[in-house]
C-alpha cells in the first residue's frame, strides 16, 4: 500500500511539474502575440519614417534642382535681352542712316553734296551695327538641367525589407577569464554588411552548464558594440560561472541570441567571521572598524541581562553565542572569540588547496594594522604573527611609521614604502603566503612554509578601520612573479 502511494505521489509531482511547464509555455505564447502586435505597429512606423525621410530627401533635391534652373533661366534671359536692346538701338540708326543717304543722292547742288557724302561715310563708320556680333550670347537649350533617375529607379523597384541577421557563434577557444576580465569573442556564421552593431548579454550564476530558466541573477545588457569581441573589466567574481549570449543587429531587427555559454570565474570569496572578532572591533560585512568602547557595551548589556554587579567574561557575553549568518562552518567552531589585545577577526572560508588572492585597504590614520593567514586553531589571546600559527604582514603608525613581516614571534623590517592597499597570495600546496603592493604589484616579502592545516584569512586592527575586498583573481603579474622567483621574497627562516 506504502509503496503504491509512492508511486501515486511520484506521478502527481511528475504532473505537477509538467502542468507548471505548460502554465509557463502559455504565459510564454501570450506574451508573444502582445509582442507580434507591438512589433509589427513599431515596424510599420519605422517603414513609413523611412520613406518619409527618402521623400523628403528627394523634395530637397527637386527643390534645389528647380532653383538652379530659375537661376539660369534668370542669367540667360538677362543676357539675351540686352543683346536684342543693343541691335534694335543699332538697326534704329542704320536705318536714319540709310534715309539721310538716300536724300543726299537726290541734292543737286554739288557743294553741299560733298559735304553731306563726308558726313555719311563718317556716320557709316562709326556705325553700331559694324560692330555687333550677330551670335547670340548665350544658347536657348536647356536639356543639361534634367536628371536621369533610370538607375536609381531600378534601385528602388529592388528594395526589400532588410534581412534577419544570422545567430552568432561564441568562440570558446578564443575567449579568456583572467585579472578579473572577461574577454568574449565571437563569429558570424555568414558574412552580412548590414550588420549595425551586437547586443551582449551576461548574468552571474553558481550553476555549471547552460542558463536555468528560474534564474534568481537578471541578464546585465551591454548594446552598440562594433566588433566581434568584447571585454568585461573590473568585475568581482562573487558566484562561480557567468552565462554569455550575444545577438546581431542590423538597422531594423535584431537577430536572435546565440548560443548561451557558460564560462567559469574562479575566485576566492568569503566573508569575514564575526563570531571570531575581538569584542572592540566592529565587524559589517567585509568591514571592520577598532571600536574603543566595544568591550564595555558588552559587558553593560551583559550585567543589564543577568542583573548582577560584576562584569560579564567574554564567555558569558551574549555576543558570544551569536552566530553570524555569514558564518560557514569551515570556521572556528565553537571557540570563544579573540580577546585581550588580540583585535584580530578571522574569515569565514577555509583554503585547504589551490591557490587565492584578495585585497585589503586600511585607513592611513589606523594606529596598528595586521594582514595575513592563520590557522584555525589560533588562541583567543595569540597575536597574528606572534605564534607558529600565523604568518601576517604588519603596518605600526604608532610614533614612527614601520612595515615589518611576522611569524613565530620574529620580526623583519621591509625596506618598501608602506602602500595603502595590500594584497595577499597564498599558494596552499606550494607553501606560499605573498604580499604585494595592490596598486602597483610590487612584492613586498614571502613567506615559506609547510602548511600543516587549513588556513583563513587573518585580519587585525587597533585604532583604526579596514575594508576587505574578496572575489578576485590571481592577477597575472603576479603570477609572473611568482615563477620567476624574484629576489626579493624570503623565508620565514631569515626573520629575526
Amino acid at each position: 500500500m506504502e509503496d503504491q502511494r509512492e508511486a501515486l505521489r511520484k506521478i502527481i509531482t511528475t504532473l505537477a511539474v509538467k502542468n507548471e511547464e505548460i502554465q509557463s509555455f502559455i504565459y510564454s505564447l501570450k506574451q508573444m502575440l502582445l509582442n507580434v502586435e507591438t512589433n509589427s505597429a513599431k515596424v510599420q512606423e519605422d517603414l513609413e519614417v523611412e520613406f518619409q525621410s527618402l521623400f523628403s530627401v528627394l523634395e530637397e533635391l527637386k527643390e534645389g534642382m528647380l532653383m538652379k534652373i530659375k537661376q539660369d533661366r534668370a542669367s540667360r534671359t538677362y543676357e539675351l535681352q540686352n543683346q536684342l536692346a543693343a541691335c534694335t538701338r543699332a538697326l534704329e540708326s542704320s536705318e536714319e542712316l540709310l534715309e539721310t543717304a538716300n536724300q543726299t543722292l537726290q541734292a543737286t547742288d554739288s557743294r553741299d553734296f560733298h559735304q553731306a557724302a563726308k558726313q555719311i561715310k563718317d556716320g557709316v563708320t562709326m556705325a553700331p551695327a559694324f560692330r555687333l556680333s550677330l551670335k547670340a550670347k548665350v544658347s536657348d537649350n536647356m536639356s543639361h538641367l534634367m536628371v536621369d533617375f533610370a538607375q536609381e529607379r531600378r534601385m528602388l523597384q529592388a528594395l526589400k525589407f532588410l534581412p534577419v541577421p544570422s545567430t552568432p557563434v561564441i568562440d570558446l577557444a578564443e575567449s579568456l577569464v583572467a585579472d578579473n576580465c572577461v574577454t568574449l569573442v565571437w563569429r558570424m556564421p555568414d558574412e552580412d554588411s548590414k550588420i549595425d552593431h551586437y547586443v551582449l548579454e551576461y548574468r552571474r550564476t553558481n550553476f555549471e552548464g547552460p542558463p536555468r530558466l528560474k534564474e534568481e541573477q537578471p541578464w546585465m545588457v551591454i548594446e552598440g558594440i562594433r566588433q566581434t569581441e568584447y571585454t568585461l573589466t573590473g568585475l568581482k567574481f562573487d558566484m562561480k560561472y557567468m552565462n554569455f549570449r550575444v545577438k546581431a543587429c542590423n538597422k531594423a531587427v535584431a537577430g536572435e541570441f546565440s548560443e548561451p555559454v557558460t564560462l567559469e570565474t574562479p575566485a576566492f570569496m568569503f566573508r569575514l567571521d564575526a563570531s571570531t572578532s575581538h569584542q572592540n572591533l566592529r565587524v559589517e560585512d567585509l568591514s571592520v572598524e577598532w571600536d574603543a568602547m566595544g568591550g564595555k557595551v558588552q559587558d553593560i548589556k551583559a550585567r543589564e541581562k543577568d542583573g548582577k554587579g560584576r562584569t560579564a567574561s567574554p564567555v558569558n557575553s551574549p555576543a558570544r553565542g551569536t552566530s553570524s549568518p555569514k558564518r560557514m562552518p569551515s570556521g572556528r567552531g565553537g571557540r570563544d572569540r579573540f580577546t585581550a589585545e588580540s583585535y584580530t577577526v578571522l574569515g569565514d572560508t577555509l583554503i585547504d588547496g589551490g591557490e587565492h588572492y584578495w585585497e585589503v585597504r586600511y585607513e592611513p590614520d589606523s594606529k596598528a594594522f595586521g594582514v595575513g593567514v592563520a590557522y584555525r586553531s589560533l588562541g583567543r589571546f595569540e597575536q597574528l604573527g606572534k605564534t607558529a600559527a600565523s604568518w601576517c604582514l604588519h603596518v605600526n603608525n604608532w610614533l614612527q611609521v614601520s612595515l615589518t613581516a611576522k611569524h613565530a614571534n620574529k620580526v623583519k623590517v621591509l625596506d618598501a614604502p608602506v602602500p595603502d592597499c595590500l594584497g595577499v597570495h597564498c599558494d596552499f600546496h606550494q607553501g606560499l603566503v605573498s604580499f604585494y603592493n595592490a596598486r602597483t604589484k610590487q612584492l613586498l616579502h614571502t613567506f615559506k612554509a609547510k602548511f600543516t592545516q587549513p588556513l583563513l584569512p587573518a585580519f587585525t586592527v587597533w585604532c583604526g578601520s579596514f575594508q576587505v575586498t574578496t572575489g578576485l583573481q590571481v592577477p597575472s603579474s603576479v603570477r609572473c612573479l611568482q615563477k620567476r622567483g624574484s629576489a626579493t621574497s624570503s623565508s620565514n627562516t631569515s626573520l629575526t
